[in-house]
């Protein structure tokens, strides 16, 4: 184990940390020099991983720099359940098939940020898919419906009428007893978890475990359009984006959220966040573009994606040849795939989700987009068509 020194204790108590529960504890089990066990699980309900989501396993990422053992769980069956702890509205239960493509690379894309070699991987599946009714309903016993019903976003939607399953209400019993399995010590999430987090105490002391202390990550992450990151939204940053891709939407966020993307996306300390703060606002999304680019691709391509950006965007360079498609009055989605350029309706709806596809600098959100004057399209990496209209 290292030895923690009071600047380890800071930072890894306060930086981008909204909510410790309980805090005391917490500090004596860092000082005491024991390994703990750190869980983080992330449900796969889409492929990629945003680098909203990537806040709490760069916390986790710092609990395994002092040597604690790090339980990434992969919740293939809590992904089927849906948590709605951040939604106004029911998430759809997903099929095993739909989870099964979607976790698909979740371990792969985890380990850009997580030491592999040093974190212990499992998929809830192999606890949860075991329980029967009489398991289920002696954990459900330790809660009261009133507890659920309190929570502000279950409550918003009861006042508005909308429909709760009872879906719903289990879930914070399987994240809880996740805990119990892997026997955490402590349990990082966003501010959005907190009931779900705060039902793994209980359900640990159950069955007779110390209660895991908490860890909540500043929450959330605004996206492209200035609301919450989501992939149902396609406003994300995906930390698997191709270079170019990722420091063009991160120079695309408005100028308010910058120094947010600084504290909450990149590894900078406050005083190099402040330095960079302070240079004209340009200056400062690029180096901001730069360093996110960097932490997941290198610093040899985010240098490459920079001179690409500045180049096609800044100086207007665009590539020597590019492709004209001549088209009538018809949506974008059609012209694309009689061209060629993409190879399906659900290829052109995936790009556009990940808001992928720019026509003229501006990144389009409606698939039944129809463009009606000429103008420069980008698809993806490096592909550039002009439409030209018939």
């Amino acid at each position: 184990m290292k030895k923690i020194s009071n600047e380890d204790i800071k930072d890894i108590l306060e930086k981008n940390v909204a909510e410790i529960i309980e805090r005391n504890s917490l500090e004596k089990k860092l000082l005491s020099g024991r390994k703990l066990r750190i869980k983080l699980g992330v449900d796969p309900t889409s492929p990629n991983i945003h680098i909203g989501r990537a806040v709490v396993l760069r916390k986790l990422r710092d609990f395994q720099k002092l040597g604690h053992t790090v339980i990434f769980i992969v919740g293939d069956f809590t992904g089927l359940i849906g948590d709605t702890s951040d939604k106004e509205s029911e998430r759809p239960m997903l099929t095993e098939r739909q989870v099964k493509e979607n976790m698909k690379t979740y371990f792969e894309q985890a380990f850009k940020i997580l030491d592999k070699k040093k974190t212990e991987a499992r998929h809830n599946s192999e606890w949860l898919k075991k329980l029967g009714f009489k398991e289920i309903a002696a954990i459900a016993d330790l809660f009261g419906l009133h507890e659920f019903e309190a929570r502000d976003v279950i409550n918003k939607r009861l006042k508005e009428g909308k429909r709760v399953s009872l879906r719903e209400v289990l879930y914070p019993l399987m994240q809880g007893y996740d805990s119990v399995v892997v026997k955490a010590d402590v349990e990082i999430g966003g501010t959005d978890q907190r009931f779900n987090l705060l039902s793994g105490r209980v359900i640990q002391q159950h069955f007779g475990q110390k209660p895991q202390d908490i860890l909540m990550t500043i929450f959330p992450l605004e996206g492209t359009d200035g609301r919450k990151m989501s992939s149902s939204w396609g406003n994300v940053i995906n930390i698997d984006d191709e270079p170019n891709n990722m420091f063009g939407k991160i120079m695309s966020i408005s100028d308010g959220l910058v120094e947010k993307y600084y504290k909450l996306a990149t590894d900078l300390a406050e005083g190099e966040i402040a330095k960079n703060m302070q240079k004209g606002m340009l200056e400062a999304k690029e180096a901001l573009a730069f360093e996110v680019t960097k932490l997941y691709n290198g610093e040899k391509k985010a240098f490459a994606a920079k001179k690409f950006f500045k180049e096609t965007f800044r100086e207007k360079k665009l590539p020597e040849e590019i492709q004209a498609i001549k088209y009538n009055n018809a949506k974008l989605s059609d012209i694309l795939l009689a061209a060629g350029i993409v190879e399906s309706n659900s290829e052109f709806r995936r790009l556009i989700r990940s808001g992928a596809i720019e026509i003229d600098q501006k990144v389009i959100r409606d698939p039944l987009f129809k463009p009606v004057a000429p103008g420069i399209l980008r698809i993806g990496k490096k592909r550039f068509v002009k439409l030209e209209p018939k």
